[in-house]
């Protein structure tokens, strides 16, 4: 019985034996050229389906941003073989060498498409869907990029997009995405990268030799990438940009109660629209070239002597340390003699006996030159580091690299210069200039400091409810004798600042100039003329911004800095108020 059943076993197995040779017969001899042609007339193919970033707003919901699509040609990889070059690089407007660099790089996967160009016109996808079965395997797809519907307005502080760079692909958060994806390079779009670009889908398609899809095999459908609201205010930014003009320079505008950034601009500045698709070798080299550098950051990057705008921090440190009271006089002849050397005030003919509140409103220098003296260096450089000058504010802004512009005091000269320090270096830190430097930011937030009465913020590219990073103590009487005095040089009838004086709000400020490095006696043009300054906080009573403004080789604060402040300040009064609204998100 066993034995039988061992037979029986033997004569299925063999049966089954004989049917899969029967089979495999059939499938490679009999029917074997059908199948063959098959093999190669249908290929797999692994389409990216790319993700809409999220679009970037301003505090009033005014998108800043749209998607857009634009279009590539690729072609998949098993139809290199016998494809001539020649004409497919004539078809695309395209070098021959070009072509046979993108199909023969080593990294080139077997089962996604080869991207040949990007950014076709729809003359070009007419062209190239004519002669598609000239090349097979030739297709146009989809990509999503980036509009910046403002251009150059805000430029700096948003960022654009950039091809993925072969230290980014090593990034594991990257392995999803094709080699030739747009992500944020410069700004927000870069410091907020990961949720915007949200993540590409995928397809996995049967297609025909000629590249026509036959069925779909998988997908996963791409998710869009979160939005964000940013702080600043597009209106702000627009009465900036327009308030220049042609002039150099840098505006930076604060909430004074939060930290957060209303304004950050930098001119000239650029298109991003240029980098939506991936910027050409000769626009990118004609900006490099550019002796305007309008990829310098001015409103982080730049430092500059900070001129009388830094008299706020030296009446600061006088009154704290109790040195004057409002009443106090000092005569202003013209100068201040030390030595062989005269230390001059800009008014020549001296301004006379000067009360405290006199002096900051016309700015006399021969007053601060005498808080200097009374006060040492060692006292400026304690204050001017209680409100951040001398280091950087904290604000990230890829790729670019804040500097921390400088305080200096005798243990700094003694050490970089090797020279001790003199009471002349203190007159002239008193008034903001010599070895003082400062960036545009810093004395925004400087200003945005004293304006809500010491508090420190560190400063924030998004809308954000946040505690201050440290407190200065200021005494009362401190704050509302600057605040007075601020009042005073734009809305008095001798104040530095008129052009700054607004009918919608009343604005404190302050006008600094600083002198060119290097300048001598008897030139002239504009590159020889100083930088203009000037900070700002409004309303006084109860500020909601505050600022700095800083024009290279501007000439004087108060004819150049202070309207720009003004165009700001009141761009934002209006803004808040719903008198001004570009286009809030629907």
């Amino acid at each position: 019985m066993i034995l039988k059943r061992i037979q029986l076993g033997s004569y299925i197995i063999i049966g089954i034996l004989l049917i899969l040779c029967f089979r495999l017969w059939q499938l490679q001899i009999l029917d074997g050229d059908k199948y063959k042609r098959l093999s190669e007339d249908n290929r797999l193919r692994i389409l990216k389906t790319p993700a809409p970033r999220g679009i970037i707003y301003d505090r009033n919901g005014t998108p800043l941003v749209k998607n857009i699509p634009f279009f590539s040609v690729s072609i998949t990889t098993d139809n290199f073989r016998g494809i001539d070059t020649g004409s497919l690089a004539a078809l695309l407007g395209l070098t021959k060498k070009e072509v046979e660099e993108k199909l023969n790089k080593k990294d080139n996967s077997p089962f996604v498409p080869v991207k040949l160009k990007q950014g076709l016109s729809f003359g070009e996808i007419a062209r190239i869907e004519a002669r598609r079965s000239d090349f097979p395997g030739l297709f146009v797809e989809t990509d999503v990029g980036r509009e910046y519907l403002f251009g150059k307005v805000g430029a700096h502080i948003i960022g654009y997009l950039g091809k993925i760079t072969a230290y980014q692909l090593n990034n594991p958060e990257l392995r999803y995405f094709p080699p030739d994806a747009l992500i944020g390079q410069w700004g927000v779009e870069a410091l907020f990268d990961n949720q915007l670009r949200g993540m590409p889908g995928e397809r996995i398609i049967e297609v025909d030799a000629l590249g026509r899809e036959l069925r779909m095999i998988q997908e996963r459908p791409s998710v869009k990438g979160t939005d964000i609201n940013l702080s600043i205010d597009i209106n702000i930014q627009k009465a900036v940009e327009d308030a220049f003009g042609e002039k150099a320079g840098a505006l930076v505008a604060i909430k004074p109660d939060s930290g957060e950034i209303l304004a950050l601009e930098s001119l000239p500045s650029f298109n991003p629209n240029i980098f939506s698709m991936g910027i050409a070798y000769n626009d990118w080299k004609a900006i490099m070239e550019d002796k305007k550098k309008p990829m310098l950051n001015r409103a982080v990057q730049s430092q500059y002597p900070p001129g009388s705008t830094f008299k706020i921090i030296t009446a600061i440190a006088a009154l704290e340390e109790g040195i004057i009271n409002p009443d106090t006089k000092i005569n202003c002849t013209g100068g201040i003699n030390y030595g062989r050397w005269t230390f001059g005030c800009w008014k020549k003919g001296g301004h006379g006996p000067v009360d405290f509140h006199r002096a900051i409103v016309e700015s006399c220098d021969v007053y601060f030159y005498e808080l200097g003296r009374r006060l040492g260096i060692d006292k400026i450089y304690k204050y001017a580091t209680a409100f951040g000058l001398g280091r950087e504010t904290g604000i990230e802004l890829i790729p670019v690299k804040e500097r921390k512009g400088l305080i200096p005091n005798a243990e700094w000269k003694k050490e970089k210069k090797r020279l001790p320090w003199y009471l002349g270096d203190t007159f002239i830190s008193a008034i903001g200039q010599g070895y003082i430097t400062a960036t545009p930011i810093q004395m925004a937030l400087m200003t945005a400091t004293f304006a809500n009465g010491g508090k420190i913020y560190k400063p924030s590219l998004i809308k954000i409810d946040q505690s201050p990073s440290g407190i200065i103590n200021l005494k009362p009487e401190t704050i509302k004798m600057i605040k007075e005095a601020l009042s005073g040089v734009v809305n008095d009838p001798n104040g530095t600042a008129q052009g700054a004086r607004s009918s919608l709000t009343v604005i404190a400020g302050k006008t600094g100039t600083a002198q060119v490095v290097g300048k001598k006696k008897g030139l002239s043009g504009e590159r020889f003329m100083d930088h203009a300054w000037f900070v700002a906080f409004a309303p006084v009573d109860n500020p909601e911004i505050a600022l700095s403004v800083f024009v290279e080789h501007g000439g004087g604060g108060g004819a150049v800095a202070a309207p720009i402040a003004k165009r700001a300040i009141e761009a934002y009064m209006k803004s808040k108020n719903g008198q001004e609204a570009i286009g809030k998100r629907q």
